[in-house]
């Protein structure tokens, strides 16, 4: 067996070509919508990640077109005689920039600050990728891969397009292996190991109040003409009660946790939240974050404050973002929504609701021997023992590949721990972080090629 040390003393060596492949990574536009970024920059990062896994030793590795019109990056290296098979899975596109105004340097140069390193998809997912780069690299000192490795990196999960999912349900052998590592996920704080065991899943409703046929001024009508915001705005707050918590009818929302706590001042702290303002939810914050469902209002298509005249609102609508523990139906969930919302509409206004796609939950399952390699890899790499943790965030193609290979085992891991801001202005990572978790991944492959078969 190869020490750790060697192999870690290897992936430190790599370090800088690490960070060079994560700043050109950083560097492409990779956003997967055309209306925020042109297609060719998500073309051309999918052609860097092939030809990336092409040169770390998985020689097979193409692109393949997906319904939803991106590109997965598959690859494939055979396993050796009796041993195992792991998928290393991450993703290549990124969310949007957002307001550039609230970024401390430029979002797609990676810029080294106070130890970390900036640029949007930093830690979701292009960190990832490098970790599993890395990690391949740290290995090709020894020869011959120990085991077969799959590749799969994702265009499109930020968008939820669902290629990859319909791909895995349309060609289950491209993902057929032991072990699915899904680097996608973090640890609870840098430098503590964890493993994700639970997701929600996402069940998002487009709503649309009318009650008007146009605009009316608001002296002459107002009071007695039915005002749609406001109906919106009714409807809104009969989702939350006086603590916040979600209150859809017939939806069970106190619901317990029993992994890692989530120490409230550590949430405070990486939520962002003012002082003096409190947490919502009668919950502890784990419970609140990982195991209830919760009901965020993402947007509201109403007058700006700026401009506004003095008319009573003929129309509105909102996009509502519902998480939905492990254990509830999505499905189920958007319809409790969209009952209690026609049940909660004021005035007899008219509602339209169009439904999003649901995602859902995921739970793993944690008692098989790849975790058990893996659960001590990671106490190895980062010194310390492994906690489990739950992810609010959704991954549905978890549930695809647990539902085309059920006897294989799912683990999610990875670089982005809280301090990364993803999705946020000035996302980063850690490069400990990617270190430390390359580690972990290189000492799995080795061992589990050593596992009897």
């Amino acid at each position: 067996m190869i020490p750790t040390q060697q192999i870690r003393d290897r992936v430190r060596a790599l370090m800088p070509a690490a960070r060079a492949d994560l700043a050109a990574l950083v560097a492409i536009r990779s956003i997967a919508d055309p209306l925020q970024a042109p297609p060719a920059e998500c073309e051309r990062a999918a052609v860097w990640v092939r030809d990336a896994f092409i040169a770390a030793g998985i020689t097979d590795t193409t692109l393949v077109r997906t319904s939803d019109g991106s590109d997965a990056v598959l690859g494939h290296h055979p396993a050796p005689a009796g041993a195992p098979t792991v998928l290393l899975y991450c993703h290549y596109d990124i969310q949007p920039l957002g307001d550039l105004a609230l970024w401390d340097s430029e979002p797609l140069t990676l810029t080294d600050r106070d130890g970390r390193w900036y640029g949007r998809g930093a830690a979701d997912c292009k960190g990832n990728l490098v970790m599993h780069l890395t990690a391949l690299r740290a290995l090709a000192a020894d020869g011959p891969l120990p085991v077969g490795v799959r590749i799969v990196a994702e265009g499109s999960e930020e968008t939820g397009g669902g290629g990859l999912e319909d791909l895995v349900a349309k060609r289950p052998e491209l993902f057929a292996a032991d072990l699915i590592v899904i680097a996608d996920s973090g640890n609870v704080a840098v430098g503590e190991p964890t493993l994700t065991t639970t997701l929600r899943g996402i069940a998002n409703v487009d709503v649309r109040v009318e009650t008007l046929r146009g605009e009316v001024h608001s002296g002459m009508f107002g009071g007695a003409a039915p005002d749609a915001l406001a109906a919106l705005i009714s409807m809104l707050a009969s989702l939350r009660d006086a603590n916040g918590d979600t209150t859809i009818d017939g939806l069970e929302a106190a619901q317990g946790w029993d992994g890692v706590t989530y120490p409230e001042s550590r949430f405070r702290a990486d939520a962002g939240v003012l002082d003096g303002v409190a947490l919502t939810g009668s919950g502890e914050v784990a419970e609140m974050v990982w195991a209830r469902p919760a009901l965020t209002v993402l947007g509201i298509d109403c007058p700006s404050v700026l401009g506004s005249a003095a008319a009573v609102q003929p129309n509105a609508e909102a996009r509502l973002n519902l998480r939905v523990p492990p254990g509830m139906d999505p499905v189920a969930a958007q319809d409790a929504l969209a009952a209690h919302l026609l049940a909660h509409t004021p005035w007899g206004a008219r509602l339209t609701i169009e439904r999003e796609p649901v995602g859902r939950p995921f739970q793993a399952r944690v008692d098989g021997p790849g975790y058990a390699v893996l659960t001590q890899a990671l106490a190895d790499a980062f010194g310390r023992p492994v906690v489990t943790s739950g992810q609010g965030g959704s991954i549905p193609l978890c549930t695809a590949l647990a539902t085309a290979h059920p006897e294989a085992e799912i683990a999610l891991i990875g670089v982005e721990e809280p301090s990364c801001a993803i999705h946020a202005p000035n996302e980063s990572v850690d490069p400990g972080e990617i270190e430390r978790c390359a580690v972990a991944e290189t000492l799995l492959l080795t061992r589990l090629g050593q596992q009897p078969g």
